[in-house]
């Protein structure tokens, strides 16, 4: 392992990577990841750098070499061991430009295993950048120090997605109807008698879900629709309330 102190590690530039980690790795960055690596932290041959995949977990590599197109790094020992997100799937209505990047960095911040674009009646932004989204996941995870970047799934209409739902994965949707105000004693009553169930968290567009969404929703077995508290939402805030709230009940903060 490493003779570095954390304190030192941490001021590593960090990157993520599609090749395999393991000791003596050779990992050529990508022509934007070596623009950052050479010009923008002025890196030289010999410099650390943490890298992480998503399968292998973090290790440490040093530049073998580095130009202002080109670069080669290799891998020297494993920082941290891979571990798992919660099985919980973050489904949303797409938003525009700046705040669905908002949205992709916060759900992956908060733990979501695999972002899902969902087409509604009132949804506006109807076109998704899949590479933005990731690029925006990516983002956040190297800067959070994070292990695993969210899988990110093409937009789907909700009827087809609620035509093929997986009957074991709990859905949990933003209601601004739901009867109580207060969502925690539902999601606890989850958590105590399906600890381990899969669950996804869905959030509609700013319009709120249409009356038909409404009443097929309900008709689900297993959904579970939940208020957000006494006041109306923006819908990227609601995005990061909900996820917080399962977070904190099913998921892994406990």
């Amino acid at each position: 392992m490493t003779s570095l102190q954390p304190e030192d590690l941490r001021r590593l530039p960090r990157l993520y990577v599609g090749a395999s980690l393991h000791p003596g790795a050779s990992i050529e960055p990508s022509p934007d990841q070596v623009h950052y690596l050479a010009s923008v932290m002025r890196l030289a041959v010999g410099d650390g750098v943490r890298l992480f995949n998503g399968r292998d977990g973090e290790w440490r590599a040093a530049i073998i070499e580095i130009g202002r197109k080109r670069a080669r790094l290799e891998t020297r020992d494993q920082l941290r061991a891979q571990t798992d997100l919660p099985n919980i799937h973050y489904l949303f209505a797409p938003l525009k430009h700046a705040r669905i990047d908002y949205v992709a960095q916060k759900a992956t911040e908060l733990g979501a295993a695999r972002l899902v674009p969902v087409l509604t009646a009132h949804t506006i932004a109807r076109r998704v950048n899949l590479e933005r989204l990731r690029a925006n996941a990516i983002e956040a995870a190297e800067q959070c120090n994070l292990l695993s970047v969210p899988e990110i799934d093409a937009p789907v209409e909700l009827d087809s997605l609620l035509d093929h739902w997986e009957g074991s994965r709990r859905l949990i949707y933003c209601d601004e109807s739901a009867p109580s105000a207060n969502p925690l004693p539902q999601l606890r009553d989850l958590a105590e008698k399906n600890r381990d169930t899969p669950l996804a968290v869905l959030v509609g567009p700013e319009g709120g879900f249409s009356p038909a969404e409404q009443q097929r929703l309900r008709a689900l077995p297993g959904v579970i629709p939940i208020s957000l508290g006494p006041r109306v939402m923006r819908a990227d805030t609601a995005a990061i309330a909900a996820l917080t709230l399962v977070q904190a009940t099913c998921g892994d903060w406990q």
